[in-house]
């Protein structure tokens, strides 16, 4: 027992440390008390790490002024413009960041620099983010903690701080609906409803620290990160030449409000390829025959699944069938992914494919319901001849318990 209170308090023996700092600042009221008010929770604390250790003087110190000496360092607050540089002291030093996280990057800080928020602060422009826009100030957490304002869930709202405040934007004359979009995209649905924390957000498309729009020519390729089929499709179709100047990717499915894909993408109202491709063009007719190509498919598909369905209600063992259209699904899902190659052939290979497995797995189907209908038969005639032979033995039964005809109605004495 007294080993582990010594090994606990061996532990705690840096947040243990005197800091009269932390201590005055408690005691304080208003803005002077809200350092000290996060700062337990903060991740340079759980490291042992104290105020001087940003701010410089003397923590052991109760006078303030030798606590706050500049013989003894004290920095007290940076001035806005130099945070990025205040915070790259430590965060830029391999050895000294190696003895807290090793595997932590130490260029942050050189990123921040290439970043159009870093450009515009070297400018003398005080209204973009630096580190503790993004981090927080002396309640910083860790990126992996939920209360973490640039945790994976909270990142987008904490940019949105910023970039949906439309007298913050002004003088830049940018959008500020790109929080409002994203919160429409499948990416959202990903990240927010369904919890996939790999699911993009601004800093997968934008970068983090070295944060910037990504150049038009370019955005396929940050698509292509995460949606690597669709791009080495995408590079061999006609459209990489023809949308290259145009922003790709975002021409057919926007950029900050991507919805679901779907079929009515390639025709009817809501084509995308209407404002390029005029109807009766090559294009639209392309456009066409892969909606029609994938709509046969689906349709199969869904008969298929219907009888299958009903066979498995019934009862009967199908599990063959059914694991021949997992496949049809498969090739459904490739007939849409070769959509962005904008060849008929490519779509019409994984449909002619799913087509013919989805006939096999239909007359599976209805095979399976033709034999339940003939073992329905076979219990009705059986249950049949079971009732026929109950109700003979029941009169026959009757016919034993009653007296023979002529029989004397009393018995001799």
């Amino acid at each position: 027992m007294r080993h582990w209170i010594l090994v606990l308090l061996v532990a705690a023996g840096p947040l243990m440390a005197k800091d009269s700092c932390f201590d005055c600042h408690s005691l304080l009221d208003g803005r002077l008390q809200a350092p000290a008010t996060g700062f337990p929770k903060d991740i340079h604390r759980q490291h042992g790490l104290g105020c001087a250790d940003c701010h410089g003087g003397d923590a052991t110190q109760d006078d303030p002024d030798a606590a706050m000496s500049r013989t003894k360092g004290f920095l007290g607050k940076p001035a806005r413009k130099e945070i990025p540089k205040f915070c790259a002291r430590c965060h830029s030093d391999a050895n000294y960041m190696r003895r807290f996280a090793p595997q932590q990057r130490v260029d942050q800080y050189a990123e921040y620099l290439t970043s159009t928020h870093g450009k515009l602060l070297m400018t003398g422009d005080p209204n973009v983010a630096t580190c503790i826009d993004c981090h927080s100030l002396h309640d910083i957490r860790a990126v992996k903690d939920g209360a973490s304002p640039v945790h994976p869930l909270r990142l987008p709202q904490t940019c949105a701080r910023c970039h949906a405040d439309a007298a913050r934007m002004a003088k830049y004359k940018i959008p500020t609906t790109q929080f409002a979009d994203y919160r429409t995209s499948v990416h959202w649905e990903a990240l927010a409803k369904r919890g996939d924390l790999s699911a993009p957000s601004c800093a997968g498309c934008h970068g983090n620290h070295g944060a910037a729009p990504p150049q038009v020519a370019s955005v396929s390729q940050v698509c292509g990160t995460c949606h690597a089929m669709f791009e080495e499709l995408y590079r061999k179709s006609p459209h990489r030449a023809a949308l290259a100047d145009l922003g790709g990717c975002v021409v057919c499915h926007s950029n900050h409000a991507i919805k679901k894909p779907g079929l009515g993408m390639l025709a009817g109202s809501q084509s995308v390829c209407l404002p390029c491709h005029d109807s009766g063009t090559a294009g639209a007719n392309t456009a066409a025959e892969m909606f029609k190509q994938i709509s046969g498919l689906s349709a199969s598909m869904k008969r298929s699944d219907d009888i299958l369905d009903q066979v498995q209600r019934s009862g009967l063992e199908i599990s063959e069938a059914q694991m021949r259209q997992m496949d049809v699904h498969e090739q459904l899902v490739r007939a849409q992914v070769a959509v962005h190659a904008f060849q008929v052939a490519a779509v019409k290979a994984p449909v002619d494919e799913g087509l013919k497995i989805s006939a096999q797995t239909y007359q599976a189907g209805q095979a399976a319901l033709k034999e339940r209908n003939v073992r329905r038969m076979g219990l009705g005639v059986s249950l049949a001849a079971i009732l026929i032979t109950m109700i003979g033995l029941w009169l026959a039964i009757r016919s034993l318990e009653r007296p023979p005809e002529g029989a004397s109605g009393s018995p001799e004495k």
